[in-house]
């Protein structure tokens, strides 16, 4: 195995890694920065206020685009093993 061959798998790995979890992580960053500001503006500072919007959100992100990001992850599985089964 040579160090491409690593390094491509690295980076599909990393790939991978930032299209599924970047919609959770997006959509977590909209909804805080929105609420911090809402909370600057109004004076309240409630620790609940922060974490019941995002678990909503990220729930419904994962109902929404569960599926795509198990197929996303299902494709990088078979990806890996197909490069497993043409080293040995």
């Amino acid at each position: 195995m040579s160090i491409s061959l690593v390094m491509e798998v690295m980076q599909a790995a990393a790939g991978v890694a930032i299209k599924v979890g970047g919609p959770i992580l997006v959509t977590s960053l909209i909804i805080g920065l929105t609420i911090a500001v809402f909370q600057a503006a109004t004076q309240i500072h409630e620790q609940t206020l922060t974490f019941v919007p995002k678990l909503f959100l990220t729930a419904i992100i994962l109902v929404l685009m569960g599926n795509w990001m198990l197929e996303t992850m299902s494709d990088f599985t078979r990806y890996v093993f197909d490069l497993m089964l043409r080293i040995h």
